[in-house]
């Protein structure tokens, strides 16, 4: 009984250290948005007030989604590196059950 806590209380931090990851992208993400925003509002402006001599905004968009790629695979890395230390922290308890019963 007691080891199932034990369990689940790192069950519990290992998803809220995922939360933290999660909800920092979202406010990458979203500081994302709020760039792209601004810069095709501004692209629309130029364009109306001068010449098309702006910056193609399917150029734009392609190098953010390029950072976008970056940080998604930031955070995949940092889920991965969560996931594999739950399964180290698994496999010492289950090694430590086995000793209890040994002796």
């Amino acid at each position: 009984m007691l080891s199932r806590l034990q369990e689940l209380k790192k069950e519990e931090e290992t998803l809220l250290k995922v939360k933290a990851l999660l909800l920092d992208q979202l406010n990458r993400l979203k500081v994302e948005e709020l760039a792209l925003q601004s810069m095709i509002s501004t692209e629309r402006e130029d364009s109306d007030a001068s010449s098309p001599a702006q910056p193609d905004l399917a150029e734009i968009a392609m190098q953010v989604d390029d950072e976008s790629k970056i940080n998604q695979t930031e955070l995949q890395l940092n889920a991965f590196a969560v996931e594999q230390n739950l399964e180290e922290e698994q496999e010492e308890e289950e090694e430590e059950e086995e000793e209890e019963v040994d002796n």
